[in-house]
């Protein structure tokens, strides 16, 4: 086994720096468009009273932001640390995906978060985020192993 180098450090920091920013500029994003605020998040689900589309415009302003840093960072070919470019594979849709989404689903719309504006109302205190991202670190420990077979 060989020691750590110190550009494998560097490369580390430089990694752990770019995800500390991404993830504050995504949590200032969603402070911004209101979906740290459950009852936002429930009026978009709630079709057939007082519909909100505003979560609707979030998410097709999100999936266009992403898509073009995708695409940058593809045609860049690796990340801005130099590191290489990890991408998801395609799979094919299994049970534990299908599992997993409808627990998502089921959670999201029950409790109208889902982890990312979560963690972000925690980090405001705001006490209705605890038990939700409780429940979330619990899913995360016990369903892959016991009930989805992995």
């Amino acid at each position: 086994m060989s020691t750590p180098q110190l550009s494998d450090k560097t490369d580390t920091l430089g990694s752990l720096a770019g995800a500390l920013v991404a993830g504050l500029i995504f949590g200032l994003g969603l402070l911004l468009a209101g979906m740290t605020n459950p009852a936002k998040v429930l009026g978009f689900l709630d079709i057939a009273g007082a519909w909100d589309p505003s979560l609707a415009l979030v998410m097709v302003g999100g999936i266009a932001v992403a898509r073009i840093g995708v695409l940058a960072v593809r045609r860049r070919g690796g990340t801005l640390t130099g590191l290489p470019l990890h991408m998801p594979h395609e799979r094919p849709v299994d049970r534990p995906l299908l599992i997993g989404s409808a627990l998502f689903g089921l959670g999201w719309g029950l409790a109208g978060f889902c982890p990312g504006p979560a963690v972000v109302a925690i980090g405001f205190d705001y006490l209705p985020a605890f038990p939700v991202v409780a429940g979330m670190l619990i899913g995360l420990w016990v369903l892959p192993s016991k009930w989805l077979g992995r």
